[in-house]
C-alpha cells in the first residue's frame, strides 16, 4: 500500500510564493523504498492536458517543466519520506490542481492533490 498526500496550496497573489508538500506513506513505500524512488509534481487546470511541473531522482537530481524553470524548487527529505515544491514568483497560468505521484513497484500512485489558485 502507497499512500501520497499533498497540502500547502492556497490562494495566492501574483508574484507570490507557496510551498507545497507531499507525505509518502504506507506498508510498501518504506524508508528504502521511498530512497530509491523518483518523485514527481504535476499539475493539472481545467481544460487542460496534464503538465509535468518537477522531478526528483533518487540521487536528488532534478528536471523541471519549461514553464516553471527558474521558479521552482523540488527537494526531498528521505528521512521523513516528504517532497516538496517551493514555487516563487506564481503567476495567474499556474492555476491548477498540483499532484504527487511516483511509480512503485512497477505501480502508479498519485495523491488526491492541492489547488493552487494565483490570482491577478
Amino acid at each position: 500500500q502507497v499512500q501520497l498526500v499533498e497540502s500547502g496550496g492556497g490562494l495566492v497573489q501574483a508574484g507570490g510564493s507557496l510551498r507545497l508538500s507531499c507525505a509518502a506513506s504506507g506498508s510498501i513505500f518504506t524508508g528504502s523504498v521511498f530512497r530509491g524512488a523518483v518523485m514527481n509534481w504535476y499539475r493539472q487546470a481545467p481544460g487542460k492536458q496534464r503538465e509535468l511541473v518537477a522531478g526528483i531522482s533518487s540521487g536528488g537530481s532534478t528536471n523541471y517543466g519549461d514553464s516553471v524553470k527558474g521558479r521552482f524548487t523540488i527537494s526531498r527529505d528521505n528521512a521523513k519520506k516528504m517532497v516538496y515544491l517551493q514555487m516563487n514568483s506564481l503567476k495567474p497560468e499556474d492555476t491548477a490542481v498540483y499532484y504527487c505521484n511516483s511509480v512503485v513497484y512497477g505501480n502508479y500512485y498519485r495523491g488526491q492533490g492541492t489547488q493552487v489558485t494565483v490570482s491577478s
